[in-house]
Protein backbone atom coordinates (compact mmCIF):
# COMPACT_ATOMS: atom_id res chain seq x y z
CA UNK A 1 0.00 0.00 0.00
CA UNK A 2 0.70 3.36 -0.84
CA UNK A 3 1.16 5.97 2.22
CA UNK A 4 -1.70 7.72 1.05
CA UNK A 5 -3.68 4.42 0.93
CA UNK A 6 -2.26 3.83 4.86
CA UNK A 7 -3.07 7.11 5.65
CA UNK A 8 -6.75 6.97 4.61
CA UNK A 9 -7.50 3.75 5.42
CA UNK A 10 -6.34 4.19 9.27
CA UNK A 11 -8.31 7.29 9.25
CA UNK A 12 -11.49 5.70 8.45
CA UNK A 13 -10.99 2.86 10.73
CA UNK A 14 -10.05 4.99 13.36
CA UNK A 15 -13.47 6.35 13.45
CA UNK A 16 -14.83 2.57 14.65
CA UNK A 17 -12.15 2.31 17.41
CA UNK A 18 -12.80 5.71 18.94
CA UNK A 19 -16.78 6.02 18.78
CA UNK A 20 -17.86 2.47 19.72
CA UNK A 21 -17.15 0.50 22.52
CA UNK A 22 -14.26 -2.55 22.55
CA UNK A 23 -17.05 -5.12 23.23
CA UNK A 24 -18.93 -4.29 19.99
CA UNK A 25 -15.61 -3.86 18.01
CA UNK A 26 -14.68 -7.50 19.60
CA UNK A 27 -18.14 -9.01 18.58
CA UNK A 28 -17.89 -7.42 14.58
CA UNK A 29 -13.75 -8.68 14.24
CA UNK A 30 -14.89 -12.02 15.40
CA UNK A 31 -18.40 -12.39 14.33
CA UNK A 32 -18.33 -11.07 11.54
CA UNK A 33 -14.35 -10.33 10.39
CA UNK A 34 -12.75 -13.82 11.35
CA UNK A 35 -15.76 -15.91 10.38
CA UNK A 36 -16.31 -14.36 7.38
CA UNK A 37 -12.62 -14.61 6.01
CA UNK A 38 -13.53 -18.60 7.12
CA UNK A 39 -16.59 -19.01 5.27
CA UNK A 40 -15.41 -17.34 2.25
CA UNK A 41 -12.76 -19.24 1.87
CA UNK A 42 -14.55 -22.89 2.41
CA UNK A 43 -16.94 -21.40 -0.35
CA UNK A 44 -14.28 -20.65 -2.76
CA UNK A 45 -13.17 -24.55 -2.07
CA UNK A 46 -16.85 -25.71 -2.59
CA UNK A 47 -17.08 -23.69 -6.02
CA UNK A 48 -13.73 -24.87 -6.97
CA UNK A 49 -14.74 -28.42 -5.93
CA UNK A 50 -18.19 -28.86 -7.52
CA UNK A 51 -19.27 -29.65 -4.10
CA UNK A 52 -22.98 -29.25 -3.17
CA UNK A 53 -24.15 -25.62 -3.30
CA UNK A 54 -24.85 -23.53 -0.14
CA UNK A 55 -24.52 -19.27 -0.65
CA UNK A 56 -21.73 -17.47 1.03
CA UNK A 57 -24.22 -15.42 2.88
CA UNK A 58 -27.71 -15.26 2.94
CA UNK A 59 -30.43 -12.20 2.45
CA UNK A 60 -33.22 -12.27 4.66
CA UNK A 61 -36.31 -10.26 4.14
CA UNK A 62 -38.55 -10.43 7.43
CA UNK A 63 -41.48 -8.95 6.76
CA UNK A 64 -43.51 -6.77 4.01
CA UNK A 65 -45.02 -4.39 6.87
CA UNK A 66 -43.08 -1.31 6.61
CA UNK A 67 -44.05 2.07 8.16
CA UNK A 68 -43.19 3.98 4.97
CA UNK A 69 -44.42 3.76 1.24
CA UNK A 70 -41.64 4.15 -0.45
CA UNK A 71 -41.95 4.75 -4.74
CA UNK A 72 -39.24 1.80 -6.87
CA UNK A 73 -39.42 -0.44 -3.56
CA UNK A 74 -40.56 -3.94 -4.27
CA UNK A 75 -41.67 -4.80 -1.06
CA UNK A 76 -45.84 -5.03 -1.45
CA UNK A 77 -46.96 -2.01 0.27
CA UNK A 78 -49.62 -3.34 2.75
CA UNK A 79 -48.58 -6.79 2.38
CA UNK A 80 -48.89 -8.71 5.52
CA UNK A 81 -46.49 -11.78 4.65
CA UNK A 82 -43.58 -12.50 6.86
CA UNK A 83 -41.58 -15.34 8.35
CA UNK A 84 -42.50 -17.21 11.29
CA UNK A 85 -39.68 -16.91 14.19
CA UNK A 86 -38.96 -20.62 13.85
CA UNK A 87 -38.01 -20.15 10.35
CA UNK A 88 -35.69 -17.18 10.83
CA UNK A 89 -34.04 -19.74 13.49
CA UNK A 90 -33.93 -22.04 10.72
CA UNK A 91 -32.28 -20.35 8.53
CA UNK A 92 -29.74 -18.56 10.68
CA UNK A 93 -29.11 -22.49 12.12
CA UNK A 94 -28.80 -24.48 9.16
CA UNK A 95 -26.63 -21.51 7.46
CA UNK A 96 -24.42 -22.14 10.60
CA UNK A 97 -24.33 -25.71 9.40
CA UNK A 98 -23.06 -24.88 6.33
CA UNK A 99 -20.62 -22.15 7.78
CA UNK A 100 -22.24 -18.83 6.98
CA UNK A 101 -22.34 -16.83 9.99
CA UNK A 102 -23.53 -13.12 8.39
CA UNK A 103 -27.28 -12.25 7.71
CA UNK A 104 -28.72 -9.16 6.14
CA UNK A 105 -31.99 -8.70 7.46
CA UNK A 106 -34.37 -6.72 5.23
CA UNK A 107 -38.14 -6.11 4.80
CA UNK A 108 -40.32 -4.23 4.68
CA UNK A 109 -39.04 -2.55 7.43
CA UNK A 110 -37.28 -5.33 9.81
CA UNK A 111 -37.90 -3.48 13.10
CA UNK A 112 -41.97 -4.48 12.94
CA UNK A 113 -40.48 -7.54 13.02
CA UNK A 114 -41.54 -9.09 16.42
CA UNK A 115 -39.29 -11.41 17.84
CA UNK A 116 -36.63 -10.41 15.97
CA UNK A 117 -34.16 -9.57 18.58
CA UNK A 118 -34.45 -12.36 20.51
CA UNK A 119 -33.63 -14.51 17.27
CA UNK A 120 -30.33 -12.36 17.10
CA UNK A 121 -29.61 -12.73 20.73
CA UNK A 122 -30.19 -16.39 20.39
CA UNK A 123 -27.70 -16.33 17.60
CA UNK A 124 -24.91 -14.37 19.49
CA UNK A 125 -22.20 -16.24 17.58
CA UNK A 126 -23.27 -14.47 14.31
CA UNK A 127 -23.28 -11.25 13.25
CA UNK A 128 -26.58 -9.27 11.45
CA UNK A 129 -26.86 -6.37 8.97
CA UNK A 130 -30.14 -4.35 9.34
CA UNK A 131 -31.01 -3.03 6.64
CA UNK A 132 -33.89 -0.28 8.12
CA UNK A 133 -35.24 3.21 7.26
CA UNK A 134 -33.96 4.56 10.82
CA UNK A 135 -37.46 6.00 11.83
CA UNK A 136 -38.28 3.35 14.54
CA UNK A 137 -34.60 3.35 15.85
CA UNK A 138 -35.31 5.42 18.79
CA UNK A 139 -32.68 5.72 21.35
CA UNK A 140 -34.48 3.04 23.40
CA UNK A 141 -33.88 0.62 20.37
CA UNK A 142 -30.29 1.40 19.74
CA UNK A 143 -29.45 0.68 23.86
CA UNK A 144 -31.27 -3.10 22.73
CA UNK A 145 -28.62 -3.64 19.84
CA UNK A 146 -25.67 -2.21 21.78
CA UNK A 147 -26.74 -5.09 24.23
CA UNK A 148 -26.92 -7.36 21.70
CA UNK A 149 -23.94 -6.37 20.06
CA UNK A 150 -23.72 -8.67 17.02
CA UNK A 151 -26.21 -5.76 14.44
CA UNK A 152 -25.22 -3.11 12.24
CA UNK A 153 -27.73 -1.16 11.21
CA UNK A 154 -27.77 0.09 7.83
CA UNK A 155 -30.04 3.07 7.35
CA UNK A 156 -31.22 3.86 4.07
CA UNK A 157 -31.31 7.66 3.86
CA UNK A 158 -33.04 8.26 -0.60
CA UNK A 159 -32.11 12.02 -0.79
CA UNK A 160 -32.25 15.24 1.54
CA UNK A 161 -35.35 16.76 2.75
CA UNK A 162 -37.45 17.18 -0.08
CA UNK A 163 -36.34 14.08 -2.16
CA UNK A 164 -36.96 11.69 1.18
CA UNK A 165 -40.33 13.16 1.46
CA UNK A 166 -41.14 12.34 -2.19
CA UNK A 167 -39.79 9.00 -2.31
CA UNK A 168 -40.88 7.98 0.63
CA UNK A 169 -44.38 9.27 0.40
CA UNK A 170 -44.47 10.74 3.36
CA UNK A 171 -43.69 13.72 5.46
CA UNK A 172 -40.30 14.88 7.70
CA UNK A 173 -38.58 11.27 6.61
CA UNK A 174 -35.55 12.79 6.13
CA UNK A 175 -35.20 14.58 9.96
CA UNK A 176 -36.86 11.34 11.54
CA UNK A 177 -34.27 8.92 9.54
CA UNK A 178 -31.28 11.50 11.35
CA UNK A 179 -32.41 10.77 14.59
CA UNK A 180 -32.16 7.65 13.86
CA UNK A 181 -28.80 8.05 12.63
CA UNK A 182 -27.91 10.29 16.14
CA UNK A 183 -29.42 7.63 18.23
CA UNK A 184 -27.38 5.04 16.85
CA UNK A 185 -23.97 7.70 17.29
CA UNK A 186 -25.38 8.31 21.11
CA UNK A 187 -25.46 4.53 21.46
CA UNK A 188 -22.08 3.80 19.81
CA UNK A 189 -22.98 1.29 17.36
CA UNK A 190 -21.34 0.26 14.43
CA UNK A 191 -23.46 1.26 11.73
CA UNK A 192 -23.42 2.84 8.30
CA UNK A 193 -26.13 4.48 5.56
CA UNK A 194 -27.08 3.51 2.26
CA UNK A 195 -29.15 4.62 -0.51
CA UNK A 196 -30.41 3.60 -4.05
CA UNK A 197 -29.31 6.21 -6.94
CA UNK A 198 -31.02 7.43 -8.93
CA UNK A 199 -31.66 10.88 -11.27
CA UNK A 200 -33.93 12.49 -8.77
CA UNK A 201 -31.30 11.77 -5.61
CA UNK A 202 -28.03 12.21 -7.78
CA UNK A 203 -27.03 15.45 -6.84
CA UNK A 204 -28.16 15.09 -3.45
CA UNK A 205 -26.08 12.19 -2.33
CA UNK A 206 -23.18 11.68 -4.98
CA UNK A 207 -21.14 14.39 -3.85
CA UNK A 208 -18.37 14.75 -1.13
CA UNK A 209 -20.05 16.97 0.96
CA UNK A 210 -22.80 14.29 1.43
CA UNK A 211 -19.88 11.86 2.37
CA UNK A 212 -18.29 14.57 4.89
CA UNK A 213 -21.76 15.35 6.44
CA UNK A 214 -22.71 11.62 7.08
CA UNK A 215 -19.31 10.69 8.78
CA UNK A 216 -19.75 13.96 10.84
CA UNK A 217 -23.43 12.29 11.73
CA UNK A 218 -21.36 9.37 13.34
CA UNK A 219 -21.62 6.77 10.21
CA UNK A 220 -18.81 4.29 9.99
CA UNK A 221 -19.34 3.19 6.45
CA UNK A 222 -21.58 4.33 3.18
CA UNK A 223 -23.30 1.95 1.06
CA UNK A 224 -24.67 3.57 -2.24
CA UNK A 225 -27.14 1.22 -4.66
CA UNK A 226 -28.18 1.62 -8.44
CA UNK A 227 -31.97 1.96 -8.29
CA UNK A 228 -33.78 -0.50 -9.88
CA UNK A 229 -37.07 -0.33 -12.02
CA UNK A 230 -39.00 -2.63 -10.32
CA UNK A 231 -42.30 -3.27 -7.93
CA UNK A 232 -45.85 -1.80 -8.05
CA UNK A 233 -44.30 1.26 -8.93
CA UNK A 234 -41.17 0.74 -11.01
CA UNK A 235 -40.51 4.66 -12.21
CA UNK A 236 -37.82 3.32 -15.40
CA UNK A 237 -37.31 7.15 -16.50
CA UNK A 238 -35.73 7.57 -13.19
CA UNK A 239 -32.88 4.97 -13.78
CA UNK A 240 -29.69 6.13 -13.89
CA UNK A 241 -27.99 7.25 -17.34
CA UNK A 242 -25.51 5.10 -18.62
CA UNK A 243 -23.07 8.23 -18.14
CA UNK A 244 -24.46 8.76 -14.50
CA UNK A 245 -23.17 5.12 -13.68
CA UNK A 246 -20.02 5.52 -15.42
CA UNK A 247 -19.76 8.80 -13.07
CA UNK A 248 -20.91 7.11 -9.93
CA UNK A 249 -17.99 4.43 -10.17
CA UNK A 250 -15.35 7.15 -11.06
CA UNK A 251 -16.77 8.91 -7.68
CA UNK A 252 -16.59 5.95 -5.36
CA UNK A 253 -13.11 4.98 -6.70
CA UNK A 254 -11.72 8.59 -6.26
CA UNK A 255 -13.73 9.03 -2.58
CA UNK A 256 -12.11 5.78 -1.29
CA UNK A 257 -8.81 7.48 -1.46
CA UNK A 258 -9.46 9.70 1.91
CA UNK A 259 -12.69 9.31 2.48
CA UNK A 260 -13.44 9.64 6.46
CA UNK A 261 -15.57 6.22 6.14
CA UNK A 262 -15.61 3.25 3.99
CA UNK A 263 -17.57 3.23 1.04
CA UNK A 264 -19.42 0.46 -0.04
CA UNK A 265 -20.77 -1.35 -3.26
CA UNK A 266 -21.27 -4.61 -4.34
CA UNK A 267 -21.45 -3.92 -7.79
CA UNK A 268 -17.79 -4.06 -9.02
CA UNK A 269 -14.25 -6.40 -8.50
CA UNK A 270 -10.98 -5.08 -8.40
CA UNK A 271 -10.13 -4.34 -11.32
CA UNK A 272 -13.55 -2.45 -11.97
CA UNK A 273 -15.07 -5.30 -14.02
CA UNK A 274 -19.11 -5.81 -13.58
CA UNK A 275 -20.29 -8.34 -10.82
CA UNK A 276 -23.79 -9.93 -9.56
CA UNK A 277 -23.29 -11.47 -6.00
CA UNK A 278 -26.06 -13.69 -6.94
CA UNK A 279 -24.48 -15.02 -10.33
CA UNK A 280 -21.53 -15.43 -8.25
CA UNK A 281 -23.58 -17.93 -6.10
CA UNK A 282 -21.87 -15.60 -3.15
CA UNK A 283 -25.92 -14.50 -1.74
CA UNK A 284 -29.17 -15.07 -2.39
CA UNK A 285 -31.98 -14.27 -0.90
CA UNK A 286 -35.56 -15.27 1.38
CA UNK A 287 -38.41 -13.39 1.02
CA UNK A 288 -41.30 -12.99 3.42
CA UNK A 289 -43.00 -15.60 2.34
CA UNK A 290 -40.63 -18.32 2.25
CA UNK A 291 -39.58 -18.47 -0.83
CA UNK A 292 -36.08 -18.97 -1.54
CA UNK A 293 -35.19 -16.26 -4.58
CA UNK A 294 -32.03 -15.77 -6.32
CA UNK A 295 -32.34 -11.91 -5.41
CA UNK A 296 -34.11 -9.60 -3.64
CA UNK A 297 -36.00 -7.87 -6.38
CA UNK A 298 -36.49 -11.03 -8.43
CA UNK A 299 -40.03 -12.07 -6.70
CA UNK A 300 -40.85 -15.15 -8.59
CA UNK A 301 -39.55 -19.01 -7.40
CA UNK A 302 -40.07 -22.59 -7.11
CA UNK A 303 -38.46 -23.22 -3.78
CA UNK A 304 -40.26 -22.76 -0.43
CA UNK A 305 -38.95 -23.34 3.19
CA UNK A 306 -40.76 -25.50 5.69
CA UNK A 307 -42.15 -24.73 8.68
CA UNK A 308 -39.11 -24.61 10.63
CA UNK A 309 -36.56 -24.02 7.43
CA UNK A 310 -34.96 -27.26 7.78
CA UNK A 311 -34.98 -27.54 4.40
CA UNK A 312 -32.89 -24.93 3.84
CA UNK A 313 -29.71 -27.11 3.23
CA UNK A 314 -31.57 -29.20 0.39
CA UNK A 315 -33.24 -26.60 -1.49
CA UNK A 316 -29.69 -24.85 -1.96
CA UNK A 317 -27.91 -28.36 -2.50
CA UNK A 318 -30.67 -29.12 -5.78
CA UNK A 319 -32.11 -26.01 -7.04
CA UNK A 320 -32.33 -26.61 -10.79
CA UNK A 321 -33.87 -23.17 -10.71
CA UNK A 322 -31.50 -21.41 -8.85
CA UNK A 323 -28.30 -23.02 -10.85
CA UNK A 324 -30.09 -22.26 -14.08
CA UNK A 325 -29.98 -18.69 -12.96
CA UNK A 326 -26.86 -18.22 -12.16
CA UNK A 327 -25.76 -20.22 -15.29
CA UNK A 328 -28.11 -17.88 -17.58
CA UNK A 329 -27.07 -14.25 -16.02
CA UNK A 330 -23.34 -15.01 -15.87
CA UNK A 331 -23.25 -16.13 -19.42
CA UNK A 332 -25.30 -13.18 -20.54
CA UNK A 333 -23.99 -10.45 -19.01
CA UNK A 334 -21.63 -9.62 -16.04
CA UNK A 335 -23.92 -6.68 -14.66
CA UNK A 336 -27.93 -7.21 -13.70
CA UNK A 337 -30.19 -9.29 -15.95
CA UNK A 338 -32.86 -7.41 -13.98
CA UNK A 339 -32.00 -4.11 -16.11
CA UNK A 340 -30.20 -5.35 -19.44
CA UNK A 341 -32.07 -7.97 -20.38
CA UNK A 342 -35.60 -8.57 -19.05
CA UNK A 343 -36.92 -10.56 -21.84
CA UNK A 344 -34.26 -13.04 -20.95
CA UNK A 345 -35.37 -13.30 -17.50
CA UNK A 346 -38.99 -13.34 -18.17
CA UNK A 347 -38.70 -16.12 -20.47
CA UNK A 348 -36.24 -18.15 -17.76
CA UNK A 349 -38.93 -17.87 -15.43
CA UNK A 350 -41.53 -18.57 -17.77
CA UNK A 351 -40.44 -21.20 -18.75
CA UNK A 352 -39.79 -22.97 -15.52
CA UNK A 353 -42.72 -21.67 -14.09
CA UNK A 354 -41.66 -19.69 -11.41
CA UNK A 355 -44.51 -18.31 -8.78
CA UNK A 356 -45.33 -14.69 -7.40
CA UNK A 357 -44.31 -14.79 -3.92
CA UNK A 358 -45.66 -11.60 -3.31
CA UNK A 359 -48.78 -9.96 -1.81
CA UNK A 360 -49.79 -7.94 -4.42
CA UNK A 361 -49.16 -10.65 -7.20
CA UNK A 362 -48.94 -8.98 -10.43
CA UNK A 363 -45.14 -9.29 -10.51
CA UNK A 364 -45.29 -11.42 -14.08
CA UNK A 365 -47.57 -8.36 -15.08
CA UNK A 366 -44.33 -5.93 -14.32
CA UNK A 367 -41.91 -7.91 -15.65
CA UNK A 368 -43.74 -8.14 -18.61
CA UNK A 369 -43.63 -4.21 -18.70
CA UNK A 370 -39.90 -4.03 -18.67
CA UNK A 371 -37.97 -2.73 -21.31
CA UNK A 372 -34.16 -2.89 -21.13
CA UNK A 373 -32.19 0.12 -19.31
CA UNK A 374 -28.59 0.86 -18.50
CA UNK A 375 -26.99 -1.66 -15.61
CA UNK A 376 -23.53 -1.54 -14.59
CA UNK A 377 -21.77 -3.93 -16.56
CA UNK A 378 -19.34 -1.21 -18.36
CA UNK A 379 -17.88 -3.47 -20.67
CA UNK A 380 -14.39 -2.41 -21.69
CA UNK A 381 -14.61 0.85 -19.77
CA UNK A 382 -13.11 0.23 -16.53
CA UNK A 383 -12.28 1.62 -13.84
CA UNK A 384 -10.18 -0.50 -11.56
CA UNK A 385 -9.77 0.42 -7.97
CA UNK A 386 -6.87 2.81 -6.69
CA UNK A 387 -6.94 1.74 -2.85
CA UNK A 388 -4.74 -0.80 -2.26
CA UNK A 389 -6.84 -2.09 0.28
CA UNK A 390 -9.97 -1.94 -1.35
CA UNK A 391 -8.35 -3.76 -4.11
CA UNK A 392 -6.90 -6.40 -1.63
CA UNK A 393 -10.65 -6.69 -0.37
CA UNK A 394 -12.18 -7.28 -3.79
CA UNK A 395 -9.72 -9.81 -4.94
CA UNK A 396 -10.94 -11.81 -1.88
CA UNK A 397 -14.52 -11.35 -2.07
CA UNK A 398 -15.39 -9.94 -5.79
CA UNK A 399 -13.63 -12.36 -8.05
CA UNK A 400 -16.42 -14.34 -9.64
CA UNK A 401 -15.92 -17.39 -8.21
CA UNK A 402 -15.71 -19.06 -11.54
CA UNK A 403 -19.04 -17.56 -12.68
CA UNK A 404 -17.39 -15.99 -15.23
CA UNK A 405 -15.11 -18.37 -16.62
Amino acid sequence: MTLHDYIATFKAAGRVFTLTSPRLLWKFCYNFGWRNLVNMAAFERRQAKGKPFFPAFVMVSLTETCNLGCSGCWVSQGGKKQLTNEQLDGIITQSKKNGSYFFGLLGGEPLMYKGLFEVMEKHSDCYFQLFTNGTLLTDEVAQKLRKLGNVTPLISIEGLKEESDKRRQRDDVYERTLRGVRACRKAGLIFGAAASICRSNYNDLVNRKYIEDIAREGAMYLWYYIYRPVGAQPNSDNCLTKEQIHSLRSFIVEQRKDAPLFIIDTYWDDKGKAMCPAATGMSHHISPSGAVEFCPPMQLAKEWLNEDASNLTEVFNKSEFLAGLRKITAEDTRGCIIMENPQLMREFLQAQGAVDTTTRATVAQEYEAMCPVPGHDMKEDLIPEQNVFYKILKKKYFFGFGAYG
